[in-house]
């Protein structure tokens, strides 16, 4: 009596399938645990920076022109970008054209713009630019640090 080990065709294939449906959830599950864990890295990375900005100014009684006159070099987020940074107090208004602005276009800060260009590496001045919604921002003169959708 021959008795023959093995998996059927059929068997195989309903394997297949469990495991790609497993990997179809656990996929973007992990993405946005990723995504969620850069974005938290990035909060407190702002944080520190505006912090060493803010000592910048207490300092020298002006801010600084670029975070290269505070960092050598310029900090990078988890996705490789540098932080951006625009000086915006002391600054002649037609150099202002790219202060961060919320939905109404009005800008977001008074004294420094803070921010990261996000997973994307784009951005704009509006918040509300498709390219800009991923972005990781410091508002209201400090008292926000988010992702530009929830300002």
């Amino acid at each position: 009596m021959d008795k023959q080990i093995g998996f059927t065709i059929l068997e195989i294939a309903l394997v297949l399938i469990i495991l790609a449906l497993a990997f179809g959830v656990i996929t973007p599950v992990y993405n946005n645990f990723i995504v969620q864990a850069n974005t938290e890295n990035v909060l407190d990375e702002l944080k520190e920076i505006s912090d060493a900005i803010d000592e910048y100014f207490l300092d020298n009684g002006v801010y600084p022109d670029s975070l290269s006159d505070i960092f050598n070099p310029v900090p990078t987020d988890p996705w490789g970008n540098e932080y951006q940074y625009l000086k915006i107090k002391d600054t002649p208004p037609s150099g202002l054209g790219d202060m961060r602005k919320d939905k109404n276009l009005v800008p977001i800060n008074s004294d420094y713009d803070l921010y990261s260009v996000g997973p994307d590496g784009k951005t704009t001045a509006p918040l509300t630019a498709k390219s800009s919604r991923d972005d990781i921002v410091r508002g209201r003169n400090g008292s926000f640090y988010g992702v530009a959708t929830d300002y």
